[in-house]
């Protein structure tokens, strides 16, 4: 599905054709998937959760806050850059019923981002601010960062600026070898 919609385009695949690109029965297909936009956010579902669990793995090999920011901004570009349908190509297809449903599938990664900047916070590696606030600043400059066609060097360029932009903006501090240093304790 993937694939097709990479090469083509949304409105111009058939869900025929992706029953044949998956070598199932036309008929098998629909009796799973009744259209596209299902198999859309089913598509999106399984590999949400296939990238959650490499996202939570990866989390747990750092030891800080701002360390686990580092691996879920690099991580969230990565995904983006690779293999993931943009949500601006098929954002005008949807229903409003599968908007709801999209929606769904990212609050993970928000609550995940959610947990990680508020950690930060009460650990002092961050200023105390209202996490909720600094929440979709974060989100939003990950996504609005394009990396989709960026060669491999200028993409790992891309990748270390923003994850530098989102740190700075967070007002982490960092030692000259860039490991996180706390803000001191209130009186």
């Amino acid at each position: 599905m993937a694939r097709l919609l990479d090469e083509r385009g949304y409105d111009a695949v058939t869900l025929a054709e992706i029953a044949a690109a998956a070598g199932l029965a036309r008929t098998a297909m629909y009796n799973y998937y009744p259209d596209k936009e299902t198999l859309l956010i089913a598509y999106t579902a399984h590999e949400t959760a296939l990238y959650l669990d490499k996202l939570r793995a990866a989390l747990e090999t750092v030891s800080t806050p701002v360390d686990q920011l580092r691996v879920y901004v690099r991580m969230q570009l990565e995904h983006l850059a690779t293999g993931h349908i943009a949500a601006a190509s098929v954002a005008g297809v949807l229903t409003d019923e599968g908007h709801k449903k999209m929606a769904e599938h990212v609050a993970p990664l928000w609550g995940t981002l959610r947990q990680i900047i508020a950690d930060a916070v009460a650990e002092r590696y961050l200023p105390d601010e209202d996490v909720e606030l600094l929440l979709p600043l974060v989100t939003a400059t990950i996504a609005g960062r394009s990396t989709a066609d960026l060669s491999a060097d200028r993409l790992e360029h891309a990748i270390d600026a923003t994850v530098t932009y989102v740190l700075r903006g967070l007002g982490a501090r960092l030692t000259a070898d860039g490991r996180p240093r706390r803000f001191p304790a209130a009186r």
